[in-house]
């Protein structure tokens, strides 16, 4: 939320976007006051502009007494942009460079954040069982959005993202064919079910919740970059507390741990890939 003495600075639009974000607090516990303001202005303003509503006021009057309402608004807000084996050079320094230590645990618990409809989650599990790691391992994949996870939990997807998604594994280092993991028919792919036996998708918000303990991998690619500063090092904590020592953490692209109080917690094993490794 804006500062105090600085909402009479603001634009009537820009308070009544305050004031519907502490309103979603207080009633339905979804917590966006600390998220990058003219993103979440320009979302909000999208939404009310595709459902006809011509003030935030209006809006909050609907969304704190329609849950289910809210829950469609809430997944309007939140970026839910991915794909499968989504900036393939990520993928490739995992295989490349993370795995190798990771084959060293007996278990392997890795933890999605903000993992959306869920194919980066699979591109994760796809990889792991390639590298022979897939029946000793568990990925536990969470969003704030219980519509989304309902989707990923399906693991069913539109085939016109297919050619993409198998060059995307190609140039990810893929072993076969991703067809070897996906069944095809129906203007849809599926995948294969076997994938979905060491995936636990599960709603869970970076904002109010809390750390999910001891895992080898952490995993939250282009979320950070939607919060402000203070969020991001709030989140940041989050992940640092939920990682082994030796843990690794991947984020997205355009991310970085970079004049971050969490800077020096950890070493870089590709920066460009955004992927890192915790050291105290």
């Amino acid at each position: 939320m804006a500062q105090d003495g600085k909402l009479d600075q603001l634009s009537e639009f820009e308070v009544e976007v305050e004031c519907l974000m502490q309103a979603l607090y207080l009633r339905w516990g979804y917590d966006f006051r600390e998220y990058s303001r003219a993103s979440l202005r320009r979302r909000v303003a999208r939404y009310m502009s595709d459902n006809h509503i011509l003030r935030p006021c209006d809006l909050q009057h609907e969304l704190v007494r329609d849950k289910k309402r809210c829950v469609h608004f809430v997944r309007g807000l939140t970026v839910n942009v991915t794909d499968m084996f989504r900036d393939p050079v990520f993928y490739r320094v995992i295989r490349e460079q993370v795995i190798p230590e990771l084959r060293s645990h007996p278990f392997i618990k890795i933890w999605h954040a903000g993992c959306s409809t869920g194919e980066e989650a699979y591109s994760m599990s796809i990889l792991l069982h390639e590298e022979g790691l897939g029946e000793r391992a568990v990925i536990y994949a969470t969003d704030i959005n219980s519509q989304v996870l309902d989707q990923a939990s399906k693991g069913v997807y539109h085939d016109k993202m297919l050619a993409t998604a198998r060059e995307n594994y190609r140039d990810a280092g893929g072993k076969s064919g991703l067809d070897d993991f996906i069944s095809v028919g129906y203007e849809r792919f599926l995948i294969d079910p076997g994938l979905k036996k060491n995936i636990v998708f599960t709603q869970h918000d970076l904002v109010t919740d809390q750390v999910f303990g001891e895992m080898q991998m952490v995993i939250c690619r282009n979320v950070l970059i939607y919060f402000r500063r203070e969020l991001q090092t709030k989140v940041l904590t989050l992940f640092h507390n939920s990682l082994d020592l030796g843990g690794f953490l991947g984020l997205g692209i355009k991310e970085s741990l970079r004049s971050l109080p969490n800077e020096f917690r950890y070493k870089a094993i590709d920066e460009s890939a955004r992927v890192f490794q915790r050291i105290d």
